[in-house]
């Protein structure tokens, strides 16, 4: 099977490896970036183009949500699957008159980083089975965990990655804004972020819950506010409130 995969980015360099490593043949990297392309190429020795698509039997498009219609118009044959790795659209934004898909690889990717792709969880979804066996053999070869998920589904899947993620992310690097502020090094937390998440692999999240909000300690509450401003400040009322109603305190 002919494979080509468009974009250049983080999750278009990561599929792409975890291909490789995997014995997977890509025909071809298909973006607008040259120079990511042209690096991506040599790592992984794989030919790459910014203006001549290959023919293939599928096409797996790893772009912005944003860009995922427009890049699909790229696409002409019609004799041919094509698969989105986006979590929050539905295969029908693929414009073409080839068969519609999606695989969505649930992780957080940067270039930098390396993966154990094994452990990703893959969720494939095809407009018949034919296509959806295509899709989990080849997650398959990468991943210990393929799932079929409907576009309802993973809608769910997504916006749940984006708190389990993003805001979490998100949270890190506030932290990180008032540590550098009192001169404290950010690595001295690292310790407790990862007791944080290795604990949530034993215990619900829910039960794993510390801290001032859910003791409803007052003191410590106030004494915190004084300490912040501006969206910090906001960001600590709302996620205490939500604590406190989590708790019903």
């Amino acid at each position: 099977m002919q494979i080509v995969i468009i974009g250049s980015g983080n999750v278009a360099y990561h599929l792409a490896k975890a291909f490789v490593y995997k014995g997977i043949p890509i025909a071809q990297i298909f973006g607008r970036n040259e120079e990511s392309l042209n690096k991506i190429s040599e790592e992984l020795q794989l030919s790459y183009s910014i203006k001549d698509l290959k023919d293939a039997d599928l096409y797996i498009i790893c772009v912005s949500d944003n860009s995922v219609e427009d890049v699909s118009k790229l696409i002409t044959k019609k004799d041919c699957l094509v698969a989105h790795t986006s979590g929050s659209l539905p295969k029908e934004i693929l414009k073409g008159e080839y068969r519609k898909s999606s695989l969505y690889p649930l992780q957080t990717f940067s270039k930098s980083k390396n993966l154990n792709y094994g452990k990703i969880p893959f969720f494939i979804e095809a407009e018949n089975e034919n296509d959806e066996n295509i899709l989990f053999e080849l997650a398959s070869k990468v991943s210990e965990n393929v799932m079929k998920g409907s576009y309802e589904k993973r809608k769910y899947i997504h916006l749940t990655a984006v708190f389990a993620c993003n805001f979490v992310n998100h949270l890190f690097a506030r932290a990180k804004e008032i540590s550098d502020s009192q001169e404290i090094p950010f690595e001295y937390f690292l310790p407790l972020i990862d007791e944080t998440v290795q604990k949530i692999h034993e215990i619900e999240p829910k039960s794993a819950q510390t801290g001032p909000a859910v003791r409803n300690d007052v003191r410590v509450l106030q004494l915190h506010e004084q300490l912040l401003k501006d969206e910090s400040l906001e960001i600590y009322k709302t996620m205490n409130h939500s604590i406190k109603k989590m708790y019903e305190l």
